[in-house]
């Protein structure tokens, strides 16, 4: 749905010159859901003593609830204007309540039913399914479909997915929980909300902050008579291009550390102190998620500006590159755990951020499909490596006793990187799209270069890992 349907349904809605910005709030509020959701179904699957077993009802549930909501994602191609947008929000936001019904019950059956000695290969074959094979199928499927026009053929293709999906669930053998549950703390998922609610503020209040410069940049732009005696326009669209993205860089940094650093002291309190290296590692995860999750974020938007394709004909090549990123992907994360074995779990994820960030730099140097699907192939090889090697040395960072406590807010990196780059991200990319129309694409290359640069935030965080 992310990287096909929802952009172009908002680009159909609100248009070109609002688009990113839009598809940002859309993906902003999904993923601040997407950070509360699984928690709160976790809670109720946990403590559940149904017949049919702890896990079953809320897979079966939530998926049934996921085929009404996409009906309704795809009825809204027939309406216009913010009557289909304000629909679109609606539904996507109650589209990623029902999934994560049916995703935190689905989490919970490998510690249910697999033994602990086994649970590390089991957990291995979780993330290739998680992650690069789905991109893989996706850009066969849904991608080729959307492509040709065909956008209810690719909502069908992932509607019978989702059937499969939990057909094979249901028949899972799971006995029902016959100890009755200890009493229920909400404690836990409070900090939760205290803690997204603070992360929304931050990345909400810097994202103002940079359309607030762009405003004051629309004014220079507009007295151009003062800068023709420097290169006029040129030099003025390169000039507010460093000043708009220097802007947006410094907020997503920011946004980062600060919404890591608060969250971190939320969740665990005092012991962030005993244990810093903890602290930089999620910056370091955080950081870089940003970019690689916004690189499929705006892939269609980016190939539309930057190749001059027109709506879904952005689909098809879009499906090309997402298919290098998930091929690459999938060969690292498969060996990059022995090449971390070998040479060490913090330099393969340094090696990781410097790798990312020469793909990016390759991919917004030349509006070429080649060249951009080179850099692309750098970006999967190196989410390849970060994933398995970063994940590796959080392990190593936690106190084994409360493992599952810190890890789980690892999920701030995961949800919070797309939210980070969308809300911020968006509105640089809008204002050259109605600010500095003759130069095609700017805003999206400047936006993916704030990301190759924040891969090299990264890196700077990492070495605060101790």
């Amino acid at each position: 749905m992310a990287p096909f349907v929802i952009p172009l349904l908002v680009e159909q809605f609100v248009g070109e010159a609002q688009k990113a910005t839009s598809y940002g709030t859309i993906r902003l509020w999904g993923l601040m859901v997407a950070l509360l959701a699984p928690a709160f179904w976790g809670i109720l699957s946990d403590r559940n003593a149904s017949r049919w077993g702890r896990r079953r009802p809320f897979i079966l549930g939530g998926t049934l609830a996921d085929l009404v909501f996409i009906a309704a994602i795809g009825f809204s191609a027939g309406l216009n204007g913010m009557t289909g947008f304000d629909f679109l929000f609606a539904m996507y936001l109650l589209l990623q309540v029902s999934t994560n019904a049916a995703q935190a019950a689905q989490q919970g059956l490998i510690p249910d039913l697999v033994p602990e000695n086994q649970r590390g290969r089991f957990s291995a074959i979780k993330a290739v399914f998680e992650v690069p094979l789905p991109l893989i199928i996706v850009s066969f499927t849904v991608g080729r479909l959307i492509g040709a026009g065909n956008m209810g053929g690719g909502i069908l293709a992932m509607v019978a997915v989702l059937v499969l999906s939990m057909i094979v669930a249901l028949f899972i053998h799971k006995e029902r929980l016959q100890v009755a549950p200890p009493a229920l703390d909400w404690t836990p998922f409070a900090r939760l909300v205290l803690m997204t609610a603070l992360f929304a503020i931050i990345i909400l209040g810097l994202g103002e902050g940079v359309k607030f410069i762009g405003a004051i940049l629309v004014g220079v732009k507009d007295v151009t008579t003062l800068f023709i005696a420097f290169g006029g326009a040129g030099f003025i669209a390169m000039a507010i291009a460093v000043a708009l993205g220097g802007a947006g860089f410094i907020a997503m940094a920011i946004a980062v550390a600060l919404g890591v650093w608060l969250s971190i002291r939320i969740s665990i309190g005092d012991a962030a102190r005993a244990n810093p290296a903890f602290t930089w590692w999620v910056v370091n995860r955080l950081a870089f998620l940003v970019g690689a999750i916004n690189l499929s974020t705006f892939t269609v938007y980016f190939l539309q500006g930057r190749l001059g394709l027109v709506r879904e004909q952005a689909a098809g090549p879009a499906a090309n590159l997402l298919l290098v990123i998930g091929m690459l992907l999938l060969i690292f994360a498969l060996v990059s755990g022995w090449l971390a074995d070998r040479f060490g779990h913090k330099r393969i994820v340094g090696v990781a951020g410097i790798v990312a960030a020469l793909g990016m730099a390759i991919a917004v140097a030349v509006p070429n499909l080649t060249v951009i699907s080179i850099g692309a192939a750098f970006i999967g090889a190196a989410t390849g490596m970060f994933y398995t090697a970063n994940w590796a040395l959080g392990t190593s960072l936690v106190p084994k006793a409360e493992a599952g406590r810190y890890l789980g807010i690892s999920n701030l990196a995961g949800a919070g990187a797309g939210a980070v780059g969308a809300d911020i991200g968006g509105p640089i990319a809008d204002f050259f799209t109605v600010n500095i129309p003759s130069v095609p694409g700017l805003g999206y290359v400047l936006l993916f270069t704030i990301c190759g640069i924040l891969f090299l935030f990264s890196v700077i965080a990492l070495a605060r890992v101790k």
